[in-house]
């Protein structure tokens, strides 16, 4: 009788479960980093709105500041407008809903001749990201732990944010 070469079926199964087990172990750290990554990127995104806010009211100061992300942001950029300033990138400045979110985040920025408010939240709260972040005129960066729509924490100023859940 002749012995024949290869693994057999336990075996197989064997190194399969290994693999799901290390894939089970894997998998939640992943996606946790996916997240810390998220939130990094909308807090530096909001950083961005707000200097941006304040370099539009200073190039635009018979306007004051931006009323929306559109004005902010533009596509072409060889003469900058009060409508379309340039001064973010414009994956930002179309991300207002959820099937455009960039990064898992939906952005809004509110502006009038006294203030702004900028500010972001997650698309799918604890999926896309953990927490929401907003600025004002007062350059404080705010976050809120919950991912909630952050309005209610810049609602005390001239122009409160308008993003809705």
């Amino acid at each position: 009788m002749r012995k024949q070469k290869g693994f057999s079926l336990i075996e197989l199964m064997l190194v399969v479960a290994i693999i799901l087990i290390i894939a089970a172990i894997a998998l939640p750290n992943l996606l946790r980093a996916r997240i810390a990554a998220n939130e990094s990127s909308a807090a530096a995104g909001a950083r961005t709105m707000m200097v941006a806010q304040i370099q539009y009211q200073v190039s635009y100061s018979s306007v004051g500041y931006a009323s929306s992300l559109a004005a902010l942001g533009g596509t072409s950029c060889a003469t900058p407008s009060p409508y379309a300033a340039c001064l973010i990138d414009d994956s930002i400045a179309h991300a207002t809903t959820s099937a455009n979110a960039k990064g898992g985040y939906v952005y809004g920025a509110n502006g009038n001749a006294s203030g702004f408010s900028v500010g972001n939240y997650p698309a799918t709260v604890g999926g896309t990201g953990s927490s929401s972040f907003c600025a004002s005129e007062d350059g404080v960066l705010r976050t809120d732990a919950t991912g909630a729509n952050n309005s209610l924490s810049c609602q005390s100023l001239a122009a409160p944010q308008t993003l809705m859940h």
